[in-house]
């Protein structure tokens, strides 16, 4: 029979794994959009950014990867969410009614992000994961934090 303690610690390792599992597959939801944003946008600064973004996103994956492995665990993922693909296909829709511009592909990155940033904060507060984990997850999010400012900073170029 487990201890109430053993019980804790069993159900806190579920948490963590279950909540990286989720991050997973938003990175790999990410990472798709950023590759289509690539597609999609004409301005070659632009693309460089969102060729850059889908390597950042590549890199998010191994990272929590490598920590799912670290938990003992197996990364429950490998091809992004049902949400992921109804955004990216919404992404089709409204860049095809704008005329491809690249302000609608930046104004969906924000939105992207910001669901993202929005799930990263909610799985930290948590408190579920051990401290390497947290401080790697807590990076992750502060970049994303960092994308978002820069792509309202782009958006702002655009609207010149």
């Amino acid at each position: 029979m487990k201890t109430t303690r053993e019980e804790a610690r069993e159900e806190s390792h579920h948490e963590a794994v279950k909540s990286l599992n989720e991050l997973l597959e938003k990175n790999y939801d990410a990472e798709k959009g950023f590759k289509k944003a690539l597609e999609d946008v004409k301005n070659p600064s632009l693309k460089k950014f969102f060729k850059n973004q889908a390597i950042i996103r590549s890199r998010f994956k191994t990272e929590i990867e490598k920590e799912l492995h670290d938990l003992n665990a197996h990364p429950k993922v490998k091809e992004g969410s049902t949400t992921g693909s109804l955004h990216r296909t919404w992404i089709d829709i409204k860049t095809a009614l704008t005329g491809n511009d690249d302000e609608s592909v930046l104004e969906e990155c924000i939105r992207g992000e910001k669901a993202s940033a929005k799930e990263y904060e909610e799985k930290l507060s948590k408190g579920h994961f051990p401290p390497k984990v947290k401080t790697i997850l807590t990076s992750q999010l502060h970049e994303i934090k960092n994308t978002i400012s820069t792509v309202k900073r782009m958006e702002d170029i655009a609207d010149d």
